[in-house]
């Protein structure tokens, strides 16, 4: 079965359509189909089911997906690094990651990236939640904290510190906290869709503990919570990049620093099988580590 074939085959899964595999092709539905019949017709098994609405893999099919993906990433990153000796990597890199992430650590840093890669082009989806980059077919998964097990390939690009902060707005209003159990005094704005956010680790009677806080509010995106805070509608601890600008200016005021559990945690890329391998993978990742480490910062800002 030929290259062309099995991309076929991957993408007439990810569209959910021979439709729309026949829209980015340039080939008729039915030659698509006609593709899928005779790849099952020489593995004589069913590859999926067609409804009306949509496709469905069997087992066997879902199988297959597997690995054709990873025979199309291998020749992909093959072609890859030959033409890359010709020059410097190019392509297309579909990233996704939070808003938080995108907002105060990725965009800053992208047009110092396309700089030093005029070829390499950029697909950028942001979520807050949780996605299936297999599915998806994302190259880069960009995730703060720890990660489940899966098929994705991990490299740690840096590391985040918790704080836990509020506007002096607020503070004069409700009172400064000066020990962990005043926080149940006050408007606790909360990371919704994680648990552990909601327990605080703070420092009592010389004891690790965790706090559960509360308020008037959850919200699923950090960058929000940030803003909420600075507006002065309560406390938040939150990745100490999202509001290390708002401290500098004076906007938000660290909090409970002496008592408050920092919680280290890796900043992680995801990577598909096989595209860790691309070279223009490869190079976005190694400038994300050198930046978010600091090794070449402010050189090109």
């Amino acid at each position: 079965m030929s290259a062309p074939d099995l991309s076929i085959f991957v993408r007439s899964i990810e569209r959910g359509s021979f439709a729309a595999v026949a829209g980015e092709t340039g080939l008729s539905p039915s030659a698509v189909s006609k593709i899928i019949s005779r790849l099952e017709d020489r593995l004589g098994v069913k590859l999926m089911h067609r409804t009306t609405r949509r496709l469905v893999l069997t087992q066997e099919g879902e199988t297959y997906l597997d690995h054709a993906r990873r025979i199309l990433a291998a020749i992909e990153a093959a072609e890859a690094a030959v033409t890359a000796a010709r020059g410097l990597p190019r392509g297309l890199i579909r990233i996704n990651t939070g808003t938080a992430f995108a907002k105060h650590r990725l965009l800053p840093v992208l047009p110092a990236f396309t700089k030093a890669y005029p070829d390499i082009q950029f697909e950028l989806t942001i979520s807050d939640q949780r996605i299936d980059a297999v599915a998806a077919q994302v190259d880069v998964t960009v995730r703060v904290g720890p990660l489940d097990d899966s098929q994705l390939i991990a490299r740690q690009i840096g590391t985040v510190k918790r704080i836990i902060t509020a506007s002096p707005a607020y503070l004069k209003r409700s009172g400064l906290p000066r020990c962990p159990a005043d926080l149940a005094k006050h408007n606790c704005l909360v990371l919704s869709g994680f648990t552990r956010l909601a327990e605080w680790p703070l420092i009592e009677d010389g004891r690790r503990k965790l706090f559960r806080v509360s308020g008037s509010l959850k919200c699923d995106s950090a960058d929000m919570l940030l803003d909420l805070a600075v507006a002065g509608y309560g406390i938040v601890r939150l990745g100490e990049f999202l509001g290390e600008e708002a401290i500098a200016q004076g906007r938000l005021v660290r909090l409970l620093e002496d008592v408050h559990e920092a919680d280290p945690q890796p900043i992680s890329a995801l990577m598909l099988p096989g595209r860790a391998a691309l070279p223009r993978v490869r190079a976005f990742i190694d400038f994300l580590v050198d930046r978010l480490n600091g090794t070449k910062a402010s050189k090109d800002t």
